[in-house]
């Protein structure tokens, strides 16, 4: 039996009848400011998005995306299946196709172009740090509110289905009353002297080094999944404090960002916490790992597993109590249904792809996009804790926090 469908009426063929699905997907314009790394993060998953999470609430149109460098920015726009790229981040924002700005710039580029997106109407999702220190940060929230536009920071964590599952558990009070957060994200990408002095080492460029880069990550896990911060006390330590220029390795220039950070935390519900970062863990490639302890159990989960939770319960009988692994590929877990059979397990990528999901979800649909991703208001507050620990180290004192 053959079954003509059009282009415009996808169904499935079963015992010779179509099943109607929507003949119209709505189509969202994306613009992507920044060509490497991140941006081919982001760009797999619209690609990826409308696919798994079928119908989607809007499919991406990757419009265009932008970079300085024209023949490596023209690459990626034919690599990715951009219909068009840009040199200058303001001729993208002014493109009428464009409806969803997505920045994945340097730090030092994330206030500017996002500010000038929302102004312009344009939705926005900013990678990780929203800004260079708490002022811009303030700059880019207000900016957004008073636009009125969605708005998402990139991290990308919250998105991880185990924890999301740990989120929920802890939202239903499975440890109890919560003592004690500890986090750390090491890796070990600069420890040889030889290694460039690329922008993320430089102050003027990043703000900060591994604190910035990774410990923004688990400490914004640290407020969604224990609650506000109220004061810190941190050190950082840069151990190579020159390196070659990479324009020119025979010369070399200063790193004036820290390699690695640890810091103490307070929380306003009265438990305490301890997090660290390093870009000088030999070994260590990527490796996030989280602790929460409760008076009624505990929550561990290191990103190296990223389908697992270990979770500890005090309410166990005592002849069996002991960590249990959950293995986070039921159906029934966070995200977990758009995928494959339970025990078929997702990667890192994927977090994007749930991110994006979300983000288009609530624009299309004009739902709030906290709590369950970071908006700036969310990226403001890890700010303050940023500039907190930054000037903790400094003084060499506990720091309060707005």
């Amino acid at each position: 039996m053959v079954v003509n469908v059009s282009e415009k009426e996808v169904g499935f063929v079963r015992m010779g009848k179509v099943e109607e699905v929507p003949k119209e997907i709505k189509e969202i314009g994306v613009g992507v400011l920044g060509y490497s790394f991140m941006g081919k993060a982001h760009t797999n998953a619209y690609i990826k998005m409308p696919i798994f999470f079928y119908p989607p609430p809007a499919k991406p149109k990757l419009v265009a995306i932008c970079g300085r460098t024209e023949k490596a920015v023209a690459e990626a726009a034919k690599r990715y299946g951009y219909t068009k790229y840009y040199l200058d981040w303001q001729d993208l924002i002014k493109d009428p196709e464009i409806e969803l700005v997505d920045n994945v710039l340097p730090n030092n580029m994330h206030a500017e172009p996002s500010i000038a997106a929302a102004e312009a109407g344009k939705h926005v999702i900013c990678e990780k740090p929203l800004a260079m220190n708490v002022d811009e940060a303030k700059k880019m929230y207000t900016a957004v509110e008073k636009a009125g536009v969605k708005h998402q920071v990139g991290f990308n964590y919250r998105f991880v289905p185990a924890v999301a599952l740990a989120k929920k558990l802890l939202d239903e009070g499975f440890l109890g009353k919560i003592l004690q957060y500890r986090a750390v994200y090491l890796q070990e990408w600069i420890m040889d002297p030889n290694f460039p002095l690329v922008w993320r080492l430089r102050k003027n460029v990043a703000a900060s080094g591994a604190l910035g880069d990774l410990g923004a990550h688990v400490l914004d896990l640290a407020r969604l999944l224990v609650g506000d911060i109220e004061s810190v006390c941190g050190m950082t330590k840069t151990f190579i404090e020159e390196r070659p220029l990479p324009e020119d390795p025979k010369k070399k220039g200063k790193v004036d960002v820290d390699d690695a950070f640890i810091a103490m935390l307070r929380f306003k519900n009265g438990a305490i916490g301890s997090v660290e970062a390093s870009r000088f863990c030999a070994g260590r490639k990527n490796f996030q790992r989280l602790e929460i302890h409760g008076t009624e159990g505990s929550i561990e989960f290191n990103l190296e597993r990223l389908n697992e939770l270990n979770v500890y319960s005090r309410k166990e009988p005592s002849d069996r109590m002991g960590f249990r692994n959950i293995l986070v590929t039921e159906s029934v877990h966070p995200y977990i249904e758009k995928w494959w059979p339970h025990g078929h397990i997702i990667g890192w990528e994927h977090t994007f792809i749930h991110e994006v999901y979300h983000l288009i979800d609530c624009i299309v649909n004009d739902k709030p996009v906290a709590p369950t991703a970071a908006t700036f208001y969310d990226g403001l507050k890890c700010q303050e804790i940023l500039d907190g620990i930054l000037k903790s180290s400094v003084k060499g004192r506990w720091v309060s926090l707005p």
